[in-house]
């Protein structure tokens, strides 16, 4: 059996001036992480602020995530932050995030600044996507975010939304309840709410069909 990381990155907006410089249009600006042992429990945790070469905190993104540029102003940058990272993080452990944009989020402003970070190419090979797997345990095609998942499954959160231990930490507990539940399912009254809501959507009539339609005949 694995252990696993459950990782979450904030990231801030990088200006297309910038993009000249650095073309990733965001720029990681928190590292928050949980890790769990063999039986999908809470052993440990990581968070660190990291302070952007090209992005700034604009009024939108501080408050998505509550993060200032007070907090970044005196955090390290992305190649010390990864390395305090990768120390922290067991050799064994596999990572995981909702959906897979963190890890190209990592590949790619790694590429782009020419930082060399061991062990990250290894690491993004056996990177897991929580949502997928979330997904697919249900065998439904919908993509759903973090916050839907979380209330779905009974999962009462604690702390701000977009705060990378916050979110690392919840996502950490629903992907411990999608491994160890064996019939794992969503709320029943979430689901018939949701299910209500569609069929509402896709529900017409022929009259409506043609409304507004001169249909008749010279």
């Amino acid at each position: 059996m694995s252990r696993y990381v459950v990782v979450d990155l904030e990231m801030c907006r990088v200006s297309k001036d910038m993009r000249k410089k650095f073309n990733v249009k965001q720029e990681i600006i928190q590292i928050g992480a949980v890790l769990l042992d063999e039986d999908y429990k809470v052993i440990d945790k990581f968070s660190s602020y990291v302070k952007p070469s090209f992005g700034k905190i604009d009024p939108f993104i501080q408050k998505l995530t509550g993060i200032s540029n007070d907090n970044i102003k005196d955090a390290s940058d992305i190649q010390t932050v990864l390395g305090k990272f990768f120390r922290w993080l067991p050799y064994d452990a596999v990572p995981v995030s909702w959906s897979n944009s963190d890890r190209k989020q990592l590949l790619s402003e790694t590429f782009e600044k020419n930082l060399v970070i061991p062990d990250l190419e290894d690491v993004a090979e056996v990177w897991t996507d929580c949502q997928k797997e979330f997904g697919e345990k249900l065998d439904s095609r919908k993509c759903y975010s973090l916050e839907e998942a979380l209330v779905a499954t009974d999962i009462i959160t604690e702390g701000q939304a977009h705060d990378g231990l916050v979110d690392a930490y919840n996502t950490a507990l629903l992907f411990s309840k999608i491994r160890t539940e064996e019939e794992f399912k969503l709320n029943p009254y979430y689901e018939t709410a949701h299910n209500d809501s569609e069929a509402e959507a896709l529900t017409f009539s022929m009259g409506d069909l043609f409304t507004g339609l001169n249909l008749a005949v010279g």
